[in-house]
Order: C-alpha cells, then sequence, then structure tokens
C-alpha cells in the first residue's frame, strides 16, 4: 500500500518594503506648518504681528532651514506657547484651508515618486518633526500609507504643554524602525528621502538612500557616501494630478500629535533668533 503525505507549502514572498520621505522641502516646497500661518491668524490662534514675522521665518527657512540648536530651543518654546490651545480648533484651521494652501506647493517630482513606489507594491510613508494636525491630512492627500509625526500630550481637548515625542533627528531613524518592526519591512531594500543632514540617522537606517535638495552638510555627505542626489524645481498643484495617485489601502498611522499652530510660531521664535543666514544649498 502506497502512503502520500502532503508536504507544507512554503512561502516564499519577498520581504514588504517602504519608501520614506520627509515632508518640508522633499515633498512640499516650503514649511508646512508656517504655511498656515495667516490662516491661523484668521482663527485667532496668532496675531497680526506674528503674521508678518511667519513671511519672514518663511523665507529664512527655505534659504537654509535649522540646526540643532534652533531646533532644540524651537521645540521649548513651542511646547510652552501651545499650552491651553484647542486641538479641534487647530484641526479645523487646517482642514478648511489644506487644499488652498497645500495644493500648489506639492513637488511634481514627489509626486511621480510616490506614485512609482506604489506601483512597485511599496508602502509609502511620510515622516516629520512637523506635528500630525498638519502632517496626517497632507500624507491622505498624497496617498501615504503611514505618517509618522511629532504629538503632544492632550488633555480635556487642548494642548498640556508637553511634547510627547519629538520625531526629529535620531528619533526619525528609530521611529521607521519601530514601524518596519510591526509593518515587516525589510529596511535594506527600502528608501528615504529627506533635504537636511539632520536626517541622516534617517538615511543611513535604509538601503537606499537618497538627498533632495540637499543643505550644505547633507550634500557633502552625501557626496561622501556616494548617495544619489536630487532636485526636485516643480511645484504642482496636486488636484491637477490627484486622480492618478493611488489611494491608501488601509487607515493612516499617525499619532495624536503637536499642534500646527504651535510649530509655526516656533518657527517664528526661531526666525526672529536667527541673526546670520545659513549657506544657500
Amino acid at each position: 500500500m502506497v502512503v502520500a503525505y502532503a508536504r507544507p507549502v512554503e512561502n516564499h514572498l519577498p520581504p514588504r518594503t517602504a519608501a520614506f520621505f520627509d515632508l518640508d522641502k522633499t515633498v512640499i516646497a516650503k514649511s508646512s506648518t508656517l504655511a498656515f500661518g495667516r490662516s491661523f491668524y484668521h482663527g485667532g490662534l496668532i496675531n497680526r504681528r506674528a503674521v508678518l514675522r511667519t513671511a519672514y521665518a518663511q523665507f529664512v527657512y527655505l534659504l537654509g532651514g535649522a540646526d540643532h540648536d534652533q531646533m532644540e530651543g524651537m521645540r521649548k518654546y513651542l511646547s510652552d506657547l501651545c499650552r491651553g490651545w484647542n486641538v479641534q480648533q487647530v484641526r479645523e484651521i487646517v482642514a478648511e484651508t489644506l487644499h488652498e494652501l497645500i495644493d500648489p506647493i506639492i513637488y511634481d517630482e514627489a509626486a511621480s515618486l510616490i506614485e512609482e513606489h506604489h506601483a512597485a507594491g511599496r508602502d509609502v510613508v511620510i515622516v516629520s518633526a512637523s506635528g500630525s494636525e498638519v502632517v496626517e491630512p497632507i500624507g491622505e492627500m498624497l496617498g501615504a500609507d503611514h505618517v509618522v509625526a511629532t504629538r503632544m500630550v492632550v488633555a480635556d481637548g487642548a494642548y498640556n504643554g508637553e511634547i510627547e515625542h519629538y520625531v526629529y533627528g535620531p528619533e526619525k531613524a528609530e521611529a521607521i524602525t519601530r514601524l518596519a518592526e510591526s509593518e515587516g519591512y525589510d529596511l535594506q531594500r527600502s528608501f528615504a528621502y529627506s533635504d537636511s543632514a539632520t536626517d541622516i540617522p534617517m538615511l543611513e537606517s535604509v538601503g537606499h538612500p537618497y538627498a533632495v535638495n540637499p543643505d550644505r552638510a547633507l550634500r557633502k555627505e552625501a557626496v561622501a557616501r556616494d548617495w544619489p542626489i536630487l532636485t526636485f524645481s516643480r511645484p504642482v498643484r496636486l488636484r491637477q494630478r490627484i486622480q492618478s495617485l493611488p489611494m491608501p489601502p488601509r487607515p493612516v498611522l499617525a499619532a495624536a500629535a503637536i499642534g500646527a499652530a504651535a510649530a509655526t510660531a516656533g518657527l517664528v521664535w526661531l526666525a526672529s533668533r536667527r541673526r546670520r543666514p545659513l549657506p544657500v544649498s
């Protein structure tokens, strides 16, 4: 008598991969938080003087960004400033003005890359030091699968002034490592894009790092490590191509986060502290 034994079928599916994108000056042409300055003024969150300083801060930020010490100072300033602000009000302001303010400043090259990564079967993840009240809606517009952003402690519907998770510098690398563990991404086969030297730890975490419109320090590092350097220069109104962008296959992962208005005010403070121009990349 011949007895046949069934063999278990082995799973040879390739490991999952992802493309991690910084947001400001990588996917969009400006600071995501500063873009909402006038909207926050009309919503009563900042005054007229702050609106003018926001415009100046946007100009300075586009020239050179912010170094580590300035970002640390900004973090403390914005955490103190936003204490007591209503979270829902910030979200409503962003939702009302999102398309008007962000649609025209999406880099066409970044939107194309997002399409290409999705077509290749990769998840797209936005990783930003900005607050999720801004980053999460932008991620949804772009069809991102996940969003990782800074978050602040919320009590009784308002910010209590404490930062729970600041997604900046090395913490970006740690955040994508944790996400990779939970989602099963193979980081050595994954991609990352950023414009800033502060994101070198994130770029080092993947097998395919790219410097996009890099600042001087990142450009130097990219040349030394033979990382590809990309130039994004064509902002496009996202609505013109939104029909071709894939929709996210599952809910966006975004931690409840720091208020966008607080981040705006923080960058205003940053600009007011700066006394010397940073080199143009």
